[in-house]
């Protein structure tokens, strides 16, 4: 499969490393804004409850921006990363660059994500699929929403992939659009290790930091003593993976929510898979392991870090009016 380089996004040169781009992603200035929306965002937060028992907490915001009369009533569901939440700042800039515009917004957190650990005695991992697609079917039909907007970043791009792939139909899902998704989990973890040892330290310390907040609320000696023992992120898969999972190995775990090969063969209705060719986490090239499928659409630009794209010094990203422009030609 031949991918195009798009040229659309080229920041100024003062912010275009891909360090830059991926830390200005969660920091400085676009966490500034998105602490001072969070305090004027009229969110209602629910604890959603599936079928199977299990409980999700969500942010939901009603846009109050004139719009359109639809026939039809949309949701906008977005998805954070890996140790994220509905709080993240890339997560509430593209809310209210969605809300502005007039679409109706659930931002939806992974177990254990979101200080949600007191919710469910069983730890997350990245199989975890069906009760977030659970969650999306259950909030859907109790507030009478008909179609659905699916949005991630990172693992939450991989989420809404596997999601709209697996219960694209079932769930109404009108368009997705996943940013920065690992598509090859092992080969994007072998990348992080050869990266920058801030993106290691980032993660291994949010990682051992929710686990404690599960200990608070499910005391497990098991955890407690492998915790004293793994000090590294390789050294933790190895350790919990094949303790506290159905895997043997993290090679295993790692390929069981990849989307190579057919995984995304299913899906039916317009993808949009955005990436940057300087991602210091995520492997863009992995990409063209991705079936053909009429539906989902490449976007490879040169610059963006991971999960980036900031344009300007106040942290603004691009993808906030990319996500307006998708999800409008879709309605």
């Amino acid at each position: 499969m031949k991918i195009k380089e798009n040229h659309e996004f080229i920041p100024p040169f003062i912010i275009r490393n891909k360090h830059i781009q991926s830390i200005m992603n969660s920091l400085g200035p676009r966490k500034f804004q998105a602490n001072k929306i969070l305090n004027e965002l009229k969110s209602k937060r629910v604890v959603i409850k599936t079928k199977k028992d299990v409980r999700l907490i969500a942010e939901h915001t009603v846009s109050s921006a004139e719009r359109p009369q639809r026939k039809i009533k949309y949701l906008v569901v977005l998805l954070h990363g890996w140790e994220g939440s509905s709080e993240s700042a890339y997560m509430v800039t593209t809310t209210n660059t969605l809300l502005v515009n007039g679409f109706d917004v659930l931002r939806l957190n992974f177990r254990d994500h979101g200080d949600s650990h007191y919710l469910n005695k069983e730890l997350f991992n990245s199989t975890r699929i069906e009760e977030v697609g659970d969650a999306i079917q259950e909030f859907k039909e109790q507030n009478q929403y008909q179609k659905i907007l699916l949005g991630g970043f990172s693992l939450g791009g991989n989420f809404a992939l596997r999601i709209s792939s697996d219960r694209g139909n079932d769930l109404s899902i009108a368009a997705t659009i996943a940013i920065c998704p690992p598509i090859d989990p092992n080969n994007a973890l072998r990348k992080m290790n050869d990266s920058l040892f801030i993106y290691h330290y980032y993660f291994i310390k949010r990682w051992r930091r929710s686990l404690h907040k599960k200990l608070k609320y499910f005391p497990n000696k098991t955890i407690e003593e492998l915790l004293k023992k793994a000090k590294t992120l390789k050294s933790m898969n190895e350790t919990f993976i094949p303790k506290l999972t159905e895997f043997s190995t993290p090679e295993d775990y790692f390929e069981s929510y990849a989307l190579s090969g057919e995984r995304l063969n299913a899906i039916s209705s317009p993808t949009h898979i955005i990436m940057s060719k300087d991602d210091p986490i995520i492997p863009s090239e992995d990409i063209s392991k991705i079936c053909e499928n009429e539906h989902i659409h490449h976007e490879i630009y040169r610059y963006g870090g991971h999960c980036g794209f900031i344009e300007n010094l106040k942290g603004e990203s691009w993808l906030q009016t990319r996500f307006v422009m998708l999800f409008e030609r879709y309605l």
